[in-house]
């Protein structure tokens, strides 16, 4: 006699919040190693494992869409014979992430953006390995070659600081688009099931308190349903509270 047995029914679920981001930056990593999809994919399988024994909900926020493709897709690493997946994918219209970006950038210039990479700065560094390669360290390479050159020349440093900045806007809103792209294609070609959450009007609000109020009813709110209806068949009883 033949047994068949649903694998569906023992797999432990994951939960995978997606979607584009401003910048990315870590203190994690040393700056002239590369973290790569490879490394992504061994430190998550451990670290999953170790959170999913502690019977909590395990939530994988962020992280570039190739590293998280290669998790879920690579046979090497078994996710798909192992872990049952929700994808929640959060997505603000471009023109308003636009806004958003160049609205942070202009706060981490004033956090002190300059000095934090000033402290990374090396001239002769390679800018196609580790951190150096984030966006906001090689588009300050000529500001910081030239600030001491030009000494008490404010205007001229402002001048060439705001070139900086505006390339890193640049360069973030092409991101934005890659990482959009991607999430499309997973979509399209790899047939990802993914839940499509608009949070546009969310971060049109002026007011900070009506920008908490439109963020739980249009995106909290959404998302917890969605992940109640994904657990409720688990094997555990979970409560999932929001405070």
């Amino acid at each position: 006699m033949n047994t068949f047995i649903n694998n569906e029914e023992f797999k432990k679920k994951v939960i995978f919040i997606m979607g584009a981001t401003g910048t990315g930056k870590s203190r994690e990593i040393e700056p002239n190693s590369d973290f790569t999809a490879e490394d992504f994919c061994l430190q998550a399988v451990i670290y999953i494992e170790k959170i999913l024994k502690t019977q909590r909900v395990l939530i994988i926020v962020g992280g570039p869409n190739s590293y998280i493709e290669k998790l879920v897709e690579d046979p090497v690493f078994m996710f798909k014979y192992k872990y049952d997946s929700c994808f929640i994918w959060i997505d603000v219209e471009q023109s308003v992430l636009n806004r958003r970006v160049d609205m942070r950038f202009d706060q981490m210039v004033k956090a002190g953006l300059v000095d934090e990479v000033r402290q990374i700065f090396i001239p002769d560094a390679d800018y196609t390995k580790g951190i150096r390669r984030s966006i906001g360290v090689p588009e300050m390479d000529r500001y910081l070659r030239e600030e001491t050159n030009i000494d008490g020349d404010d205007e001229s440093k402002k001048m060439i600081l705001q070139y900086s900045i505006s390339s890193i806007k640049r360069n973030t809103r092409m991101l934005i688009c890659n990482q959009l792209a991607k999430i499309q294609q997973l979509i399209s070609e790899k047939m990802w099931s993914v839940h499509h959450i608009i949070a546009t009007d969310v971060f049109k609000e002026d007011k900070e308190e009506d920008l908490d109020e439109a963020w739980t009813n249009t995106v909290l709110q959404p998302c917890l349903d969605i992940v109640k209806i994904f657990l409720k068949n688990d094997h555990h009883n979970i409560i999932i509270e929001c405070t």
